[in-house]
């Protein structure tokens, strides 16, 4: 079966979409599509900005997210999911891709995400850190630990890889021990605070009433949502799983082994970057983990 698989914050690069705006009529209309209901020319920020100002969250979310959705309604008759997924923001790429969420609504609700959730990394400075070489259970067991600031799970990325949340003294008071526990790395990530944790609580309060007030339709296939790692097709329960996704951790490993599970074979990731490839294939090594071809 052919899954298609959609990346989230980080996958970003200048340049990106460029080149489709500029071979695609349907891509550019989408494009300029983008800044009409954004209010400003994000394609001059994606084609030809700085790192810098990409990085920024209210940039970085809606661009991820164009160039995702953009790539894949660009494959015409090549693009037929069986089953969708992304990775945290890369979620409502999916939900777009399988027709539960029109191009307008996801695109509206990823920058209603995007400055709800820089609202709340302004208000309350916050980090996160990638630990790798070290068993989920460790991790879990010395964040579990952490009582007294906030310190989680929040992606598991693949085996060996898993990105912790938290406040600055809670990453701080999480990193030392795990290198002590026998982590390759702790390192800190330039993020702009500490997505999929309790400190995101504004940002899914405030998201909250965007996605109710958002029609989702039944998606033609299934998709597979972060914060179970199960697949969904009641637009009832998508909106709840989208919601709580914002404070949740991104169960990424669960989900390839449940899409594996399922009958996926063939994973497709649109978008920016190969991060999820890499991923895929730690994660099942004897399936087809590839770009658009």
């Amino acid at each position: 079966m052919k899954a298609f698989v959609f990346p989230g914050q980080g996958a970003q690069f200048v340049g990106m979409g460029k080149d489709l705006y500029e071979s695609s009529s349907l891509a550019k209309e989408l494009f300029e599509k983008a800044n009409d209901i954004l209010g400003y020319r994000i394609t001059d920020i994606m084609f030809e900005g700085t790192d810098e100002d990409l990085r920024q969250t209210k940039v970085t979310q809606p661009a991820v997210f164009l160039h995702s959705v953009i790539s894949a309604l660009c494959m015409g008759d090549d693009f037929q999911p069986e089953m969708t997924a992304g990775h945290s923001l890369g979620e409502f790429s999916a939900l777009v891709a399988a027709g539960a969420l029109s191009f307008e609504d996801g695109l509206k609700l990823v920058y209603a995400r995007a400055m709800a959730m820089q609202k709340a990394c302004e208000a309350q400075p916050s980090a996160m850190a990638a630990i790798l070489g070290l068993a989920d259970e460790k991790v879990e067991e010395i964040c579990a630990s952490i009582t007294d600031e906030v310190c989680v799970p929040a992606n598991y990325n693949c085996p060996g890889q898993i990105v912790i949340s938290g406040s600055i003294a809670g990453i701080e008071k999480g990193c030392e021990p795990m290198k002590a526990a026998g982590a390759k790395r702790a390192l800190p990530l330039k993020v702009g605070g500490a997505f999929h944790s309790p400190l995101m609580e504004p940002a899914r309060v405030e998201l909250e009433a965007a996605i109710h007030a958002t029609e989702i339709q039944t998606p033609k296939c299934p998709v597979y949502q972060n914060v179970d790692a199960k697949p969904y097709t009641d637009p009832v329960e998508i909106k709840k799983n989208l919601v709580a996704q914002l404070t949740a951790s991104v169960r990424w490993t669960q989900t390839v082994h449940t899409m594996v599970a399922d009958g996926a074979t063939d994973f497709t990731e649109c978008g920016p970057g190969a991060v999820l490839q890499g991923m895929i294939r730690k994660i099942e090594p004897t399936v087809t983990a590839h770009g658009i071809l």
